[in-house]
C-alpha cells in the first residue's frame, strides 16, 4: 500500500481542541456540549450564542470561553463528538465494496436524526478561526481514516482520494439541501460502485 495512504489511518484524539482536560474540566465540556445541542434544537444556529450555551449548561460564560471561541467551534465539535462516537457497522469479513459502503453511510448518517445541527454544521466547518480548523482536520483524518480501513491494506491511493472528496461533496450538497441526508448512503455507494468497480 502507498505511503500517502497509511500516513493519516491512526485514529484520532479526542480530547478538546484546546488542551488536555482533567475529569472536571471533560464534565464542563460535555455540559456545554449537551447545552449547545439543546439550544440548537429551540433557537437554530441563528439563536445560538456560546453566552446563552452557558447559562443553560450553568457555567459562567467565561469559563464557556476558555473551551469554546465561538458558536462555530461548539458547533464544529458537536460534530465531532458524534462522529467519534458513530460506530463503524462493516463486518471485517464483509467484501471491500461492502465495507466502504458501510463506512460511508455510517459517517454520511451522522447528524441526518439533527436538522438543526446538520444545517449549523455546512455554516459552522467553513469558519477560518484556529480552532475550529483543528477540529476540520481531525474530522477530515477520520473520514479519511475509516475509508482507508474499509479498503483494506490494498486499498488504491486514487481511489481513497476520489471517495474522501466524494464523501465531502456529498455531506456539502446535503448540508445546503439540495439532497437528503437519508438519500446519500444511495449515492455514496453508487459513487463507490464507480470508483472500485463490483470487485469480491
Amino acid at each position: 500500500m502507498s505511503s500517502s495512504v497509511t500516513q493519516e489511518v491512526a485514529a484520532p484524539p479526542v480530547e478538546s481542541t484546546r488542551r488536555q482536560l482533567s475529569d472536571r474540566q471533560a464534565a464542563t465540556v460535555q455540559r456545554l456540549a449537551d447545552a449547545a445541542m439543546e439550544e440548537l434544537r429551540e433557537r437554530g444556529y441563528d439563536g445560538l450564542t456560546v453566552r446563552n450555551v452557558a447559562r443553560r449548561a450553568g457555567v459562567a460564560p467565561a469559563t464557556a470561553y476558555t473551551y469554546f471561541t465561538s458558536r462555530e467551534h461548539l458547533v464544529v465539535e458537536l460534530f465531532w463528538r458524534r462522529l467519534a462516537a458513530t460506530a463503524d457497522t462493516a463486518h471485517r469479513d464483509a467484501p471491500p465494496l461492502d465495507r466502504v459502503c458501510a463506512a460511508l453511510a455510517d459517517i454520511a448518517l451522522v447528524v441526518a436524526d439533527e436538522p438543526e445541527l446538520a444545517a449549523a454544521c455546512t455554516v459552522a466547518m467553513l469558519a477560518t478561526t484556529p480552532d475550529v480548523a483543528v477540529l476540520r482536520d481531525r474530522i477530515g483524518v477520520e473520514m479519511h481514516r475509516r475509508v482507508v480501513g474499509a479498503m483494506g491494506p490494498e486499498a488504491d491511493p486514487a481511489a481513497v482520494r476520489a471517495l474522501d472528496m466524494a464523501l465531502s461533496g456529498a455531506l456539502v450538497h446535503a448540508g445546503v439541501g439540495h439532497l437528503a441526508y437519508t438519500d446519500l448512503p444511495d449515492r455514496l455507494a453508487e459513487v463507490a460502485r464507480l470508483v472500485m468497480g463490483d470487485r469480491p
